[in-house]
């Protein structure tokens, strides 16, 4: 049945790239990376597309906002591969993702609620303390770390905080002996302040400021419309995971019944030259 639609309804690049405001070549791209299904050509040569191609481009293009350009993008390969359960593995990932990120704003929060003035700033001498300091706890545990085990509790490397250190973010002190850096109670925290607002898509510079209220005494407030705004960024990317997960089952049906599905749902005003039957209007 497949057939039977791609030789009886024909699209043009620009078919598909209009009602999305792409360029034409952005979907030839499309088509060479594995986001589209290989289309047909022409003896002269020429691209002819389908509903169906359109489907799946409405599909990648939702997937974009919820899973970003690399997930998308494999979702939708995996799809042509025949390999439904690889696409599948990806969205739950995104999802896994976007709950872990709640979790850990939770719990950014809950740890902002709990702070006080002296514990906003450990102050000079905690950074400074000699060799008993380094004595307060193992490496590795919540009271004491270095900066492998704190990298990969984070799950970032340890270059990043290398480079949060040179930006002032984190503070950490260097055990006298052995010059390592040693990360305590409050760098860490300053640590999981800084990684959330990255992941939230805070630059450095703005970060700065946040944490350096967070060190001042009383210094929660300037947090709370960062953190207002991290709250919507992820009801924005939870509901786009929806919206993208719509889009692609309504794919996958056009790929399984073209015959039925497809054209008895194109909106026939998307491409009046070529969906004008009676059977293609809703």
């Amino acid at each position: 049945m497949e057939e039977d639609l791609q030789s009886r309804v024909r699209l043009r690049p620009i078919d598909l790239a209009r009602p999305h405001g792409l360029s034409t070549q952005a979907v030839r791209n499309y088509e060479e990376a594995g986001i589209l299904p290989a289309a047909e050509r022409t003896t002269s040569g020429y691209r002819t597309y389908t509903p169906l191609h359109a489907r799946a481009l409405a599909a990648f293009l939702a997937l974009l906002p919820g899973h970003g350009h690399r997930t998308a993008a494999g979702i939708m390969r995996a799809v042509h591969r025949g390999a439904a359960d690889e696409a599948f593995l990806l969205i739950d990932e995104s999802h896994a993702q976007l709950l872990e990120d709640r979790r850990t704003l939770r719990a950014v929060e809950t740890a902002l609620r709990d702070l006080g003035p002296e514990a906003s700033d450990p102050g000079p001498g905690a950074c400074d303390q000699g060799p008993g300091a380094a004595e307060a706890g193992p490496p590795g545990s919540p009271a004491l770390t270095f900066i492998g085990p704190l990298a990969d509790r984070l799950a970032i490397r340890p270059a990043t905080l290398r480079k949060w250190e040179a930006a002032g973010l984190v503070r950490p002190r260097r055990d006298p002996l052995t010059g390592y850096r040693v990360y305590g109670g409050a760098d860490v925290r300053d640590a999981r302040l800084v990684h959330q607002l990255r992941r939230g898509g805070y630059l450095l510079e703005q970060i700065a400021p946040l944490i350096d209220q967070v060190r001042a005494a009383g210094g929660l407030a300037p947090l709370e419309t960062a953190l207002t705004d991290w709250h919507s960024r992820l009801a924005a990317r939870g509901r786009a995971l929806l919206t993208g997960a719509a889009e692609l089952d309504a794919y996958l049906l056009a790929r399984e019944e073209p015959e039925t599905y497809l054209l008895a749902r194109e909106e026939p005003e998307t491409y009046p030259q070529v969906l004008s039957t009676p059977e293609a209007t809703p």
